[in-house]
């Protein structure tokens, strides 16, 4: 190609002046990466944490009344309302979430992003700004346990998670608890969960059938409530927080994974994946000689 001619969009990270090197991966199954690679000795120190939810009460004996930050947002007839004093959980879900969350990543830094009032109920432009919110304040990962169903925020739900994806913003998504669509956990870009019956909260499951994509436990599972107590409850909306768990401790260890880095090496790691064994990588290297 001529150098008169102008280069292609984007083409520019690809020169050799600007290419940047990658590290490595062990190969793709359990066999290389291995739970002790992906977060052995992470305990998510570091990592922001994004809890979108209906806030979280610091007090709780889960909490360990280690919050970093809180943000209420609300919306009046002069439009959004932004409040960065502290609060408390208005129903108990978002506690809830963030007893999961803490229980595996100790260390992480958690943000309540208080979307849902006392009803659990809250709007979809609430919702969305919630989610702007995280993205514009350099989260690390981000727990939605909740979803819009209204299909005229299809397109602005779209657009943020496209956002998060390019800023490596794992944005952690329960699907809806009955059959129907629900934005954003039915988008490609993000990491949508599903309840097991299982119990321990090690033990996730990789889906290759899609839009759900990871099963985590949230059936009959005890979590925190207000007023420092703890109930049992049933929902993908306490899968979510397990991966987002997880999640937060690969990125203590590994803090500068894309959103499909985390998603290749959960699906790496999860329960029903089976090692290929030696024959069968041979077969397959075999097949893919060109």
């Amino acid at each position: 190609m001529s150098s008169a001619v102008p280069r292609p969009a984007w083409s520019e990270a690809f020169t050799p002046d600007v290419l940047t090197p990658l590290p490595g991966f062990p190969p793709l199954d359990k066999h290389g990466i291995t739970r002790e690679w992906a977060w052995g000795g992470s305990t998510g120190a570091g990592v922001k944490v994004a809890v979108i939810d209906s806030g979280i009460d610091a007090d709780h004996p889960a909490i360990g009344g280690h919050i970093s930050g809180y943000v209420s947002i609300r919306q009046d007839s002069d439009g959004l309302i932004m409040d960065s004093t502290p609060h408390r959980d208005q129903f108990g879900h978002g506690t809830a979430c963030a007893g999961i969350i803490r229980s595996l990543a100790p260390e992480c830094e958690l943000f309540s992003v208080q979307v849902l009032g006392p009803t659990l109920t809250g709007s979809s432009a609430v919702f969305a700004a919630g989610v702007r919110w995280a993205i514009e304040h350099g989260m690390d990962v981000c727990n939605l346990s909740l979803g819009t169903s209204r299909r005229e925020f299809f397109g602005v739900f779209h657009e943020l998670t496209d956002l998060a994806y390019f800023r490596r913003l794992p944005l952690v998504c329960a699907a809806n608890n009955v059959a129907g669509a629900s934005y954003p956990s039915l988008y490609g870009v993000v990491l949508s969960v599903a309840a097991h019956d299982g119990t321990d909260p090690e033990q996730f499951y990789a889906n290759p059938l899609p839009p759900v994509e990871f099963g985590a436990p949230g059936i009959d599972i005890p979590v925190p409530w207000l007023d420092d107590s703890e109930i049992t409850v049933t929902g993908n909306s306490f899968a979510a927080p397990h991966i987002t768990g997880h999640v937060a401790r690969l990125l203590g260890k590994h803090p500068h994974l894309t959103v499909f880095e985390v998603k290749t090496i959960l699906r790496a790691l999860a329960d029903n994946a089976v090692p290929q064994s030696t024959d069968e990588q041979s077969i397959t290297n075999t097949s893919d000689t060109r």
